[in-house]
């Protein structure tokens, strides 16, 4: 008699890992392909397309319902609003927490996790790292098991690192080697990173483990650029500039790359570390690659022809409207014994007295908070609070009010989510419409926002020293305009 086929849920399917990696399950696997636009996607043999927004946590319940195996293959360095306010590492969480939660709720027997190679030193990580790790952890924090396969340099035309080496090497003349470039990574291909992923699926003696992956040899960013160049057919000469520092060498990368500052900038702030498989941290059949990195390219550089190729045949493809929704997330520290829940209720107590007489806030019934200011009858805004669930999360709708476009099936929040295992905070706004005019809004009340969050995390600070716990002031970063 045949097993049943194991549902497997697949979060980040259409992206360039994803896509690939849905097309190896698919042959082993019932998969349910998460995608936020998930329902322009037609179901095929043995995929069912879901369209899920991994920051609403009931769409991520709804989205892994009926499936085993999670996959989770994600991160949030590109925008994902038309005004994104915070930082990719809070996003990140955000997105970890509530699959992790929903892994909880579907009762998921594993979730598998695409990260980055961790130094051994973990102290000075770079941002991307930190967060990784960050959100390995999260992942695993409400009890579901989880498998983290780690890579460096995944090699392939749409991955993050190598198509911002391969631009540089293509573009420049001449090659300018920053001291870091000196540095030892790992370089994988990408069907090696596919195999690694599958071949983790199901694995008992893989749950609770972190596990290295890479090609046949490491190999420092110099060398990296020189066989790259040289499977190109491209003769460069190279000048080492030590003095080039991170900051410029990030700015420069972006410059010539063309490429968003937003991926850029972590990606080479990581080149820092040296990068380097852990043997110990490696499983035979998993780990260790076969492809070799000159082959990686050749196969990364065809795939990026034929892409573009077929670009050029769908260029007159429609493109939807774009959104006017505002995303902003902020970390506070909360003080010792007090939650998410605290903090949403003490968010509205605050902003009632902060600001008189020129802004108030009322609880117009148990659940419905109004905020308004002198001589106007109807509020800015109005917060319907969701029922409590749990003491480290709190939701706000945002109901009404003058400053807010809300239509049927709105989903404008505010959230107050404490990270797990710590008194760290996140106030987010997720799919907010304002209702002023945009560049209006942009320039005025977003400031504004800014300007209040970082008050009330100064009265936060002031509630702990009451209490003699005394946190780092040197944190705390007054918000930029945008």
């Amino acid at each position: 008699m045949t097993q049943p086929r194991k549902r497997l849920a697949l979060a980040g399917a259409t992206g360039y890992i994803g896509h690939n990696l849905l097309n190896e399950l698919k042959k082993k696997y019932d998969v349910i392909a998460l995608s936020r636009n998930g329902d322009d996607k037609d179901d095929e043999a043995n995929v069912e397309w879901r369209s899920c927004d991994l920051f609403s946590l009931n769409d991520t319940i709804d989205g892994l319902q009926g499936a085993d195996i999670a996959i989770y293959l994600v991160h949030s360095m590109m925008p994902s609003a038309k005004l994104t306010q915070g930082s990719f590492e809070d996003m990140d969480l955000i997105l970890a927490d509530n699959y992790a939660r929903a892994a909880k709720e579907n009762g998921i027997q594993q979730i598998v996790y695409l990260s980055g190679i961790i130094p051994e030193e973990t102290e000075d990580l770079s941002r991307h790292l930190k967060s990784r790790l960050e959100v390995e952890r999260v992942l695993g924090a409400y009890g579901t098991p989880v498998t983290t396969i780690r890579a460096a340099l995944i090699v392939g035309p749409k991955g993050s690192s190598f198509p911002i080496l391969s631009k540089l090497v293509k573009r420049l003349p001449v090659m300018l080697l920053p001291e870091w470039t000196r540095n030892q990574t790992h370089p994988v291909a990408l069907p090696d990173v596919i195999h690694a992923l599958g071949a983790s699926v199901g694995r008992d003696d893989l749950k609770d483990r972190a596990i290295d992956i890479g090609g046949p040899e490491s190999m420092t960013y110099k060398e990296m650029i020189l066989k790259t160049a040289e499977v190109i057919g491209k003769k460069q000469p190279t000048f080492d500039l030590p003095f080039m520092t991170v900051n410029l060498s990030r700015l420069w990368v972006t410059l010539v790359s063309g490429e968003p500052k937003e991926t850029v900038y972590p990606l080479v702030e990581s080149m820092v570390h040296e990068m380097v498989a852990d043997p110990e941290k490696m499983v035979d059949g998993i780990s260790n690659g076969k492809i070799s990195f000159e082959e990686s390219v050749r196969m990364a550089l065809e795939e990026e022809q034929e892409e573009k190729q077929q670009k050029k045949d769908s260029s007159g493809s429609s493109k939807k409207p774009e959104s006017l929704d505002v995303r902003s997330v902020q970390r506070v520290r909360l003080p010792e014994g007090r939650d998410a829940n605290w903090a949403a209720d003490d968010y509205v107590d605050w902003l009632s007295s902060f600001a008189k007489p020129f802004l108030t806030s009322h609880l117009a019934d148990e659940t419905l908070v109004q905020i308004q200011v002198p001589f106007l009858d109807q509020p800015l805004l109005e917060l319907t609070k969701e029922p409590f669930q749990d003491a480290q999360q709190a939701t706000y709708r945002i109901t009404g009010g003058l400053f807010a476009q809300v239509q049927e099936g709105s989903k404008g929040r505010i959230e107050f989510r404490q990270i797990p295992g710590s008194q760290e905070c996140l106030i987010a706004i997720h799919e907010y419409v304002p209702a002023l005019p945009w560049m209006l809004y942009k320039t005025t009340q977003a400031n504004i926002h800014l300007l209040v969050m970082y008050l009330f995390k100064l009265h936060l600070l002031r509630l702990m020293q009451t209490t003699e716990e005394r946190p780092d002031e040197s944190e705390m970063i007054v918000p930029e305009p945008n």
